[in-house]
């Protein structure tokens, strides 16, 4: 893949996870817009393509309810499904969703994102609560996993041309980063690895709502992608 396609994912993946770590209310409103999932970037993938077509479908279906209270609605929604209380009816973290009937957060999979965030030299910072392994966290430390092989993809061009420019065939090293397997390790480690259980807990609590939809896109995306990565 080339720095564009790399770019473009690190952009999609950002704005799931940010989508799934605070309600519509407090971020963007732009899911309720038609058009914009009508742009969004499919990489080629049908699964991507028809799951972005149902969030168009479900955001004209809120058409007539004015921008307030679709937003308002899918704040509800959000709350009912992730925070609670009594408890959130589809826990959004690792750790409750690799093996049935846990209930209990901070178990192997957030030590894990924990060492993954401090190797991206990522941490968190402000009020927030969530545990490493929130889906939304791991999103977005694949949306910054993309963005650095993007800029690691635009360097060695930059450096090739130069190499050329100077008449030097030899081409030194760039920089020390993330190559396409550990991108790859990560996805079927993390994400990819649980976001289907997530997936069927949203669709039993919330059959008809935003959030099933978004995770839909989020698993076709994490697949496709996983493919195009290869073995």
């Amino acid at each position: 893949m080339d720095s564009s396609t790399w770019q473009a994912y690190a952009d999609a993946y950002a704005f799931l996870g940010n989508s799934l770590l605070r309600p519509m209310t407090q971020t963007s409103a732009v899911g309720l817009a038609p058009e914009f999932w009508g742009a969004f970037p499919d990489f080629g993938a049908e699964a991507v393509a028809d799951a972005a077509d149902s969030l168009a479908l479900w955001a004209e279906g809120r058409a007539g309810d004015g921008p307030e209270k679709a937003a308002q609605d899918a704040a509800v929604e959000y709350t009912a499904l992730f925070v609670g209380p009594p408890s959130p009816a589809a826990p959004p973290w690792e750790t409750m969703n690799r093996r049935d009937g846990v209930s209990v957060g901070f178990g192997e999979a957030t030590f894990q994102m924990r060492e993954v965030m401090r190797g991206l030299g990522l941490e968190l910072a402000g009020p927030s609560r969530q545990y490493e392994d929130h889906l939304g966290l791991e999103l977005l430390c694949l949306s910054e996993m993309c963005r650095r092989r993007a800029w690691a993809l635009d360097l060695a061009d930059t450096a090739r041309e130069a190499a050329v420019r100077d008449g030097d065939p030899a081409e030194e090293a760039l920089a020390e980063g993330l190559d396409d397997g550990s991108v790859a390790a990560f996805i079927d480690g993390h994400p990819l690895g649980w976001i289907g259980a997530l997936e069927a807990k949203v669709e039993a609590a919330r059959p008809d709502g935003y959030f099933v939809h978004l995770l839909t896109l989020a698993r076709a995306l994490l697949t496709h992608h996983r493919q195009q990565l290869g073995e």
